[in-house]
């Protein structure tokens, strides 16, 4: 039976049949037709008091509720929350004993079910994109819907939670009976602030898009900032507690307890309502029902929907009378109701009640709970194949149904040979755009929404474009000519693909660079950003002005790509063969605004996507660094110390090297039709092809010579729109340009940038190639030239009887064959004539000017670079550079003297023959740069290089930081008297801050493996003096930095946020290259650095130490084919010192490793080799025994206390 004493006796002048009507057929009843009989089922009704007649016909009112189903979620056990998912059709529940289950749509099917608190029961239940939260008295548990754990966040001890809202996708609020609300932000799982209430016990949150409403237990309702929670408005709703309240629009209802005079509380059925425009309270509203819960349900209109403890519904206006006819029941069966949750579609309501039973109520037999819901991942039953049972006795049974043996000898056809089963699995597809741009990186994996551009567990692929394998060649895109008929036909070889780098869990040390460059030049390695310009760096630096140039150079400005340059030069001439790192360099290059204006500032996804125009870009990288270098050595010319009387002063001379080298000074002249003619002269340091115009009909590319297409192009004749002062209006313009000089470096950027150059350059090659052609059928056959091994001389390949072939200027050592794809002259002749203005053409390659043309002052112009942009599909394409490398370079590195042409391809380097440096293939091999030299241009220049870097560089300098102040040093500058010399022992430390994170996948198999690691950058170098006042520090500085710092390592190095900030930085503030010059004195002076891991140190600063000059801690105190050992437990182990206890010190670490080094000096003195082996076996075995880790150490003992004495004190 039904409880009715709780009801206003004001109901008796009702009828109470309009609340329920009987179930038994054969009872009339007067009740309201528009109620549905489903409604009433299980109540159990007194006949007596129901004298008035039932009607028969009952019908739905459009917008009503009724029962659809009903689930027992745990027999006996309360529900204590309900929540309709926001983003799939599930329903969650969550009991008073912690554990929550999910139901899937209107039947209520089960879909999950897992413990979320092993003792506490769930209050409150919030949907998100990515998983459900679950919030306890005491923790807040993120879980995916299928039930695995996301994070686990646990509160302060003494918290009592009750309620959270989400404020946007990253951050919720939580609040309970304590006296503040906390802020968490979902990213990082971190508590960002508290909030204080004035009034305790916040335990319902609502918000709008003006205020977060609080209801408190005291029944009060409190309005907030959304920005700064600062209470606004504070509504007194009941004197003795709220139960709940909901907010549309400009209205808030609630509903509560009063006091009663027996300091009890009864349940207030006047709702509270007010007006959010007013801020003040409207007439109260008077219901049927004991008011528990409160929610709005906005369909048709700002219905309420008022829920009773005891099961009792009422739907009414909030600005009007509420009416009998609008009270229905939920047949709880005696529970009582614990929990209620409304859709967001408004078409369903759910229930949970006391015994544990979930009740669904919707205004729809087709009711969907959210607008716009996404497909939840249902589990698919397992399908066994059964076979069909046979009746043997049928007459129609079909014989086919019947396995037969095999009697034939003849193979079946289903027999398919090996070739055609083997296995051959497909390369998978690159990772979409969009998830790379939109990935979260925490840790080692990235975190990136569905973007949902293909479908679950498929993966489309382009059948057409059939990927072959054959000789170590790969298929390349399409060529720019716009070519794309069996493009399987074009391949790359493997020496110019785009070269990586395979990195294991030891980073770099286990990586062969041996195997891709067999010559002592180095390399430069790949995986900096913006290392697109590695092949134009080689290029530079072969050329030997140029190189001297740049390490004679030396400014005062922080970023200058000469002075990087330099550093980075010298790095190369001291390599043996070792990769070298841009990164200093390519770091100041980013921050000059006119590469960046230019476009020369890639970004990741650019370089890793292949969606760059490398050949383009590479041209204008290189009229950019000309014209910057040109600059810069302008300001600055000649050898100058960084730091002396004279570096105020710039020096200038109105002439640079790069001037005297690539500079060509051009007359441009401008002819309007009026007659007028302007005349401007200019200095150019490169020239741009530009090809002829296609006239003909017929589109037939007509022949033309390399000599003749760059005499047009130097000698530009255009016309164009332009301004005439003297006609005073825009006119066509003849603008003709002359030159008044040749340059000993000519530099041609050949801008085979669309499908028309490229056509046009493919035809001309094969011009070229059939006149070789026809050249050699007209002369006997020759035999085949071998190609040059590695250190094959040229002077004896040109030795060779009876193998040159000249064509048309065209001189090679080779069969016709051979100059396939060959358009360019490895020789010009250049002249500036008096009657016939600038001549070119093409001369036959070793052949000398006659003393006519010198007199005339003819030049001959040698082939020294070319510069390709490989296409190809599956790497995105990358630049190559041909360099024919002098006798000078060979002589320092190599010891022998000649000639030979090398292919830099980033850390691959590989002689090449002197042909295929001229044959561009424009299918995947596109020109995009070409260097001519003046023959023996190099005598007119000083090539001595005079170190620039002197003592004074050691001396004391002021802190970029503000606030740093000399008792706050930590080092002491060395003296004049001080400096060291060749052999002195320095200890160094160094730290470093993370710029970007490293990139890896993880295999199916488990294992990482790394794509990119980590891009680190100096943040703190230390000097300590190893001789004279050993231990004291002379360099401890911080490095300034402008690139955003991700990560600062603050446990490994020390380095907190701001330490590196010069405005609120107190640490000793430098700028890298100051640093760098200090150490590059040390490096220069023959200084030995002692020190823990500095084969990274060394690395990282982007510094090329001799190894001689290197002693490395953790290589003297090393078995081989054992694991490195910590400074920190060699440190205990031998020096019975405790550091790196909480943070790494380098000062500390610096001078841990000189005196490890003295240790290792008493060790192995006299040459106790067997001693010092026992000495690392108990080492070893130690370390074993305490798992490596160092024990802790009792400060009482005295161990682990200060060595040295603080440095102010000294």
């Amino acid at each position: 039976m039904m409880n009715f004493e709780g009801l206003d006796p004001g109901l008796g002048e009702y009828p109470h049949e309009s609340l329920h009507g009987s179930m038994e057929p054969g009872l009339n009843s007067s009740l309201d037709p528009r109620l549905d009989p489903v409604l009433l089922q299980g109540v159990e009704l007194n006949h007596d008091t129901l004298a008035i007649p039932m009607s028969e016909s009952m019908h739905i009112l459009e917008g009503m509720y009724s029962e659809l189903h009903s689930v027992a979620a745990e027999v006996g056990i309360p529900v204590t929350a309900v929540h309709f998912d926001l983003q799939e059709e599930l329903l969650w529940m969550g009991n008073h004993r912690g554990h929550a289950s999910s139901f899937f749509g209107p039947t209520m099917g089960r879909y999950s079910s897992f413990q979320v608190h092993m003792a506490d029961d769930i209050r409150h239940i919030q949907s998100m994109d990515t998983g459900v939260l679950f919030l306890t008295k005491n923790n807040l548990k993120c879980l995916t819907r299928g039930g695995f754990l996301m994070f686990d966040y646990p509160m302060e001890e003494g918290a009592d939670m009750h309620s959270l809202l989400l404020t946007d996708n990253n951050t919720l609020v939580m609040g309970g009976l304590q006296n503040y609300v906390a802020e968490l932000d979902l990213a990082t799982v971190q508590e960002t602030q508290k909030f204080t209430v004035e009034v305790p016990g916040v335990a319902i949150m609502r918000q709008s898009n003006r205020f977060f409403f609080c209801g408190h237990t005291s029944g009060k309702v409190s309005l907030r900032d959304v920005r700064t929670f600062k209470m606004e408005y504070e509504f007194d709703a009941f004197s003795g507690s709220l139960s709940d309240f909901d907010v549309h629009g400009n209205l808030l209802a609630a509903c509560g307890f009063s006091s009663c005079s027996l300091n009890g509380l009864s349940c207030d059925r006047f709702l509270m309502v007010y007006d959010l425009r007013m801020m003040r309270a409207i007439t109260p509203m008077q219901v049927h029902v004991d008011p528990l819960f409160l929610r709005f349900i906005p369909t048709y209109t700002s219905r309420l929907a008022i829920i009773s403890q005891t099961g009792q519904c009422q739907f009414c206006e909030p600005t009007g009378l509420a009416s009998v006819a609008d009270v229905f029941h939920v047949n709880t069966v005696g529970q009582l109701l614990m929990s209620f949750d409304v859709s967001s579609s408004k078409q369903a309501l759910s229930f949970g009640d006391s015994g544990g039973c979930m009740h669904l109520w919707s205004s729809t037999p087709e009711v969907s709970f959210n607008s716009y819901s996404r497909g939840t991942e249902l589990v698919l039953p397992c399908l066994v194949d059964s076979l069909p049972q046979l009746d043997w006795n049928h007459e129609l049974m079909p014989l086919s149904l019947l396995p037969m043996p095999l009697t034939s000898t003849e193979p079946l056809l289903s027999d398919w040979p090996t070739s055609l089963i083997a296995p051959s699995p497909r390369r998978a597809p690159a990772v979409d755009s969009e998830i790379l741009r939109t990935m979260k990186t925490v840790g080692f994996i990235g975190y990136a929404p569905n973007p949902r551009t293909r479908p679950r567990n498929q993966v489309p692929y382009k059948i057409k474009d059939v990927e072959l394998e054959y000789d170590g060649y790969n298929q390349i895109s399409e060529s720019p000519s716009g070519r794309d008929e069996e493009p399987h036909l074009y391949m790359v070889p493997k020496k110019y693909r785009k070269v990586t780098i395979k990195y294991s869990k030891l980073g770099l040390e286990d990586f062969d660079f041996k195997h891709y460059n067999r010559t002592l030049f180095a390399g430069l390695e790949p995986h900096i950003p913006n290392a697109y310009c590695n092949c134009m760096i080689q290029v530079l630096y072969f050329l030997e002005p140029i190189r001297c140039m740049v390490q004679n150079h030396l400014c005062q400005k922080e970023f200058c790509l000469a002075c990087e340059l330099g550093f980075l030069f010298h790095m190369l001439d001291l390599s043996r063969g070792d990769p070298c790192q841009a990164s200093n360099f390519l770091r100041a290059f980013r921050t000059i605004p006119e590469a960046s204006a230019l476009g020369l500032i890639l970004a990741d996804s650019d370089e890793q996507t292949g969606k760059a125009r490398l050949g383009r870009l590479i041209q204008s990288w290189n009229r950019f660094i000309l014209a910057q270098l040109h600059q810069e050595t302008l300001e600055q010319e000649g050898p100058q110390a960084y730091r002396g009387a004279s570096s105020s002063a710039l020096g200038s001379s109105g002439e640079s090297v790069i001037g005297r080298l690539f500079g060509c000074e051009v007359e441009n002249s401008s002819l309007c039709r009026c007659g007028k003619e302007t005349v401007r002269s200019s200095l150019t340091l490169l020239f741009t092809m530009h090809y002829p115009e296609q006239r003909s009909l017929d589109k037939t590319i007509e022949e033309h010579e390399f000599a003749e297409i760059l005499k047009k192009s130097i000698c530009l004749e255009q016309s164009t729109q332009a301004w005439c002062d003297n006609c005073e209006k825009y006119q066509p313009t003849v603008q003709t340009r002359n030159i008044h000089g040749l340059p000993d470096v000519l530099v041609i950027n050949c801008e085979v940038n669309s499908a028309k150059e490229a056509e046009f350059w493919k035809a001309q090659t094969e011009y070229a190639f059939n006149r070789a052609l026809k050249k050699e059928a007209a002369e006997p056959p020759k035999p085949k030239e071998p190609l040059p091994s590695e250190w094959c001389l040229e002077e004896e390949l040109c030795n060779v009887e009876g193998l040159t072939c000249s064509v048309e200027g065209l001189t090679f050592d080779m069969q016709a064959e051979d100059m396939r794809h060959v358009w360019i002259p490895l020789s010009l002749k250049m002249c500036i004539s008096k009657t016939q203005g600038l001549v070119v053409s093409s001369l036959d390659e070793g052949k000398e000017l006659t003393e006519s043309e010198e007199a005339e002052g003819a030049s001959v112009y040698d082939l020294v670079v070319t510069v390709s942009h490989i296409q190809d599909s599956r790497t995105g394409g990358n630049l190559v550079a041909h360099i024919k490398v002098g006798e000078t370079y060979h002589q320092r590195k190599e010891g022998v003297t000649h000639q030979q042409w090398y292919l830099f391809n980033d850390f691959l380097i590989e002689p090449v023959d002197k042909a295929e440096s001229a044959q561009f293939d424009v299918n995947w091999k596109v020109p995009a740069v070409l260097y001519y030299t003046k023959r023996n241009y190099n005598a007119k220049y000083d090539l001595r290089i005079k170190n620039p870097i002197e003592a004074s560089v050691l001396l004391t300098e002021a802190s970029l930081a503000r606030k740093q102040r000399k008792s706050h040093a930590t080092f002491i500058p060395l003296m004049m008297s001080e400096m060291p010399q060749n052999g002195d022992l320095v200890g160094l430390d160094a730290e470093f801050v993370t710029l970007n994170q490293e990139e890896a996948e993880l295999r199916s198999d488990g294992t990482k493996s790394t794509i990119k690691p980590s891009q680190m950058s100096v943040a703190r170098i230390t000097c300590v003096r190893g001789q004279g006042s050993n231990g004291v520090p002379f360099i401890d500085d911080y490095i300034s930095t402008q690139e955003q710092v991700v990560d600062y390592l603050t446990q490994y190095s020390g380095i907190k946020p701001g330490d590196l900030d010069a405005k609120i930085s107190s640490k000793h503030l430098t700028t890298l290259k100051s640093t760098y010059l200090k150490l590059r004195f040390l490096i220069d002076t023959g200084v030995r650095f002692v020190g823990h891991g500095l084969q990274k140190d060394f690395r990282v600063i982007n510094l090329m130490v001799p190894k001689d000059q290197v002693i490395d801690t953790v290589y003297l105190f090393h078995m081989p084919r054992k694991r490195m050992i910590s400074l920190r437990f060699l440190a205990w182990y031998f020096l019975d010192l405790n550091i790196q206890s909480e943070t790494h010190d380098s000062i500390e670490d610096a001078r841990t490793a000189l005196q490890l080094y003295q240790k290792y000096l008493e060790l192995s003195h006299n040459g106790r080799q067997v001693e010092f082996r026992k000495v690392l076996k108990a080492l070893y075995e130690r370390g074993r025994k305490l798992d490596w880790k160092v024990p802790d150490i009792d400060p009482a003992d005295g161990q682990g206390t200060a060595v040295f004495p603080s440095v102010m004190g000294l």
